[in-house]
């Protein structure tokens, strides 16, 4: 995969650099290229933002900068086009793993008051954001969108199934993980997970699971499979069909 990332502040991505992302590079699994977007201005000060037609406040990015990068970069019919804006749809797991799957990632990461138009129109794919809050540009957002998508590619995570009892990735919040020593200070792990026995465990697991869920994101339990036996454990916590 390919992710160009469309900025102002090329030196923000130098966190990428480190860790699993790292890595990921490392091995060839995915390739990370800023582009500048202020080199690309026609403006002979290199300026990239102007004064909102109608008036108003702020600032607003002009489209030739932005037009003029992507034309720079190898853009195909598959290639996604990100735009980081709060009006967008909301990132979740399922964006994640779908954007995962695709071969050309371009992320456009404005500042300012907004964007021209023309920009949202003519040039992207896909506006996404990645909650009810504003910040003062998009190369967080689009780095937090990198990890949680770069991660669930093949052969970048050590196991293979290291995402899949991720929360979220089930429908579910992830149950709790516990390691030595099996008591700190009084405070002991659960006596299942010493147990051995690998169908109680799982059992134990799930039903964690479920009560993570129906106590914080109650919502998510509307869209999975609940068995009759999900349910019967659920109402024993106040679930109510």
């Amino acid at each position: 995969m390919r992710i160009d990332y469309l900025t102002l502040f090329p030196e923000m991505f130098a966190t990428l650099n480190h860790s699993i992302m790292k890595r990921s590079q490392d091995k060839g699994l995915v390739e990370l290229n800023t582009v500048n977007f202020r080199d690309f201005s026609e403006n002979k000060h290199l300026q990239v933002d102007d004064y909102p037609y109608g008036g108003g406040q702020g600032m607003v990015l002009k489209p030739e900068p932005v037009f003029n990068a992507m034309a720079s970069l190898d853009i195909t019919a598959q290639t996604r086009v990100i735009l980081m804006c709060p009006q967008g749809q909301p990132f979740n797991q399922s964006k994640a793993e779908e954007l995962a799957h695709a071969e050309h990632l371009v992320f456009i990461c404005g500042h300012y008051e907004g964007y021209d138009e023309r920009i949202r129109t003519e040039l992207v794919t896909d506006e996404i954001s990645i909650g009810d809050f504003v910040l003062t540009g998009g190369e967080l957002a689009a780095m937090t969108m990198t990890d949680a998508i770069v991660r669930l590619m093949p052969e970048v995570l050590g196991n293979e199934v290291s995402h899949e009892d991720d929360s979220f990735s089930s429908g579910l919040l992830e149950h709790p993980h516990y390691t030595r020593p099996a008591n700190y200070e009084g405070m002991e792990v659960p006596a299942v997970l010493l147990s051995g026995n690998h169908k109680l465990i799982a059992e134990w697991r799930h039903e964690e699971s479920l009560r993570r869920t129906f106590e914080r994101r109650p919502d998510l339990l509307d869209e999975y499979p609940l068995t009759e036996a999900d349910i019967r454990y659920l109402k024993k916590l106040g679930y109510e069909e």
